[in-house]
């Protein structure tokens, strides 16, 4: 028994071995800060602020279909049922590094064997009788007489049976592990932080999907809000047209107009009459596109009634300098965790080349009564230690380290590329939040010339001064004014929303306003179900070199990053 616990404790000391590479971070392939120049707006702040969508997105209609959404759209199920998935699968390869221990009870009944029986009986004896003589009485006279019995002699038996037979029963009780592989050099601590990698890497993809239905559904609102703009802007010109339509038509016949006046005055009223129809279709088919992304009908008083309506309800986000603040978001973050992932995949394939260690450990009781079952003499154990190396693979082993650190070297430079990606993105963002501003300025300015040039033209053109070609042309620039001032003000709302995205800055958890965190800051501890955070001193703050503590002096939201190691 003392061997047995000096195996187990040296085991459980040795099994802190790891042959993975140590994670460290890459330096960012990016510039160390954010594009500046003329199309960028002057960053008034050096920190990008934590927030969740209600700061961004402040019309209360439409922050309820975003919790009517977070509650019921498909794809949120289904990230969080992946999310249960690969917690599952972290799990189970979790349970490798503890022996499987089995429990057994028997009872076991034998018995055989043959017998035989003889009978032999003998014996003698002897009696004695007697009698009495019979009286008579008959006529002429009496008479009496007397006899002697006889003797006889028998011989009875004796007898004996001889038999034999065998039988007999047992019962134990035992508790053991089989095959239990000692992990020396790290290979199921590997696999199960690449699992726990995995996982996290899970829920980071939850929450950019999150994150993209937050962004698409506001999107979705914003335009069926411009699609309503565009819809009265129709409806106004088709009024507006019927009326120089008719006028046209009463000077025609009159023989004040040509017919030409006529003709062109109809085709400014069926370019509406058609956009009428068109801006129409598009209501409809933007209230089905929120309906599948809430995942559930929308009430229709939850619309807005215009794009001038919902333009102010969408805040502006200062993005701030450091490109650093990209590093929160979820798509980089799943990206860096599976590159954590593969990165513990090659201490298992390294491990792979070593030999393996396994424990088969009985210990239990047994006796041929149960009532003695579980006294001292009754107790027994047995330890069987194995190892097992293969001799020959060809190269194998060799290939699978090789191909491991090629899915490393795969995973890295996607994790690079999706930085670059999200600075691409982020960097766009900005260039046109610099620059809508000026564009919808003019184009508001464009829009009031073309309504006065209108008002002139036609009151020109009623008073016999001017031609009625030149109230038509009036016209039309206005109506192209008007839906260019539309299109440029969902441009505006839509690029805050864009921004609200790529800096993937929403800190909810949920629609109760939780902050979800993730990084090492939620590694799992081994043997445990709960996240916990690490010793505070083991954590470094974001920054580039030569920029320690960048992150932190700014102020940026804490988003801490442990030192790669288990």
């Amino acid at each position: 028994m003392r061997s047995l616990v000096l195996i187990l404790a040296a085991s459980t000391v040795l099994a802190g071995c790891s042959l993975a590479p140590k994670y460290a971070r890459t330096e960012l392939p990016v510039p160390p800060s954010l594009p500046v120049g003329d199309a960028y707006l002057r960053q008034s702040e050096a920190a990008l602020p934590a927030i969740t969508y209600r700061d961004v997105f402040k019309d209360p209609r439409l922050q309820q279909i975003i919790v009517q959404a977070l509650a019921n759209n498909r794809d949120l199920r289904v990230a969080a049922a992946n999310i249960a998935s690969t917690r599952a699968q972290y799990r189970i390869q979790r349970a490798d590094l503890l022996p499987q221990v089995d429990a057994s009870g028997r009872y076991t009944y034998s018995g055989g064997g043959n017998g035989t029986r003889n009978t032999v009986t003998s014996g003698t004896g002897s009696g004695t009788g007697t009698g009495t003589g019979g009286t008579g009485t008959g006529t002429g006279g009496t008479g009496t007489g007397t006899g002697t019995g006889g003797t006889g002699t028998g011989t009875g038996s004796t007898g004996s049976v001889v038999s034999s037979s065998s039988s007999n029963s047992s019962f134990s009780v035992d508790l053991g592990t089989t095959a239990f592989e000692l992990d020396l050099f790290g290979r199921i601590r590997s696999l199960t932080s690449a699992a726990l990698d995995r996982y996290f890497a899970t829920e980071a993809a939850a929450r950019a999907t999150r994150l993209t239905l937050v962004g698409d559904i506001a999107d979705a609102w914003l335009t069926y809000a411009s699609d309503q703009s565009l819809l009265k802007i129709a409806q106004d010109t088709v009024t507006s047209s019927q009326r120089s339509v008719t006028l046209t038509n009463a000077r025609l016949r009159g023989g004040v107009a040509p017919r030409t006046d006529l003709r062109q005055a109809q085709q400014i009223l069926f370019t509406a009459q058609s956009d009428l129809a068109q801006q129409r279709t598009a209501l409809a088919q933007d209230v089905n596109a929120l309906q599948l992304l809430v995942g559930a009908p929308v009430d229709a008083s939850l619309l807005p009634a215009s794009i001038e309506q919902a333009l102010p309800t969408v805040a502006a986000l200062p993005a701030g300098l450091d490109s650093s603040i990209l590093l929160r978001r979820p798509d980089v973050v799943e990206s860096e965790y599976e590159l954590r992932a593969t990165n513990a995949e090659i201490g298992a394939a390294r491990a792979e080349l070593f030999p393996k260690i396994s424990l088969t450990g009985i210990l239990g009781f047994a006796s041929t009564s149960l009532t003695s079952l579980f006294s001292g003499g009754a107790f027994n154990y047995s330890v069987a230690p194995s190892v097992s190396y293969p001799i020959f693979r060809a190269g194998a082993g060799i290939a699978g380290v090789a191909y491991s650190k090629a899915q490393r070297d795969a995973a890295l430079a996607t994790y690079e590329k999706t930085i670059q990606t999200a600075f691409q993105e982020t960097a766009d963002a900005l260039a046109r939040q610099g620059t809508i501003a000026d564009q919808l300025k003019a184009n508001q300015n464009f829009s009031e010339a073309a309504l006065d040039t209108y008002r002139l033209s036609d009151a020109r053109y009623r008073g016999g001064i001017d031609t009625f070609l030149n109230s038509l042309d009036a016209q039309r620039s206005l109506y192209t004014a008007q839906r260019n001032l539309v299109a440029t003000q969902l441009v505006g709302a839509s690029n805050r929303v864009t921004l609200y995205r790529v800096l993937g800055g929403d800190l909810d958890a949920g629609s109760d306003g939780r902050r979800t965190t993730t990084g090492d800051d939620e590694r799992r501890a081994e043997g445990g179900d709960e996240l916990r955070p690490p010793n505070p001193s083991s954590q470094r703050k974001l920054g580039f070199p030569g920029q320690a503590g960048a992150a932190t002096q700014a102020g940026y939201p804490s988003f801490r990053w442990g030192d790669g190691q288990e």
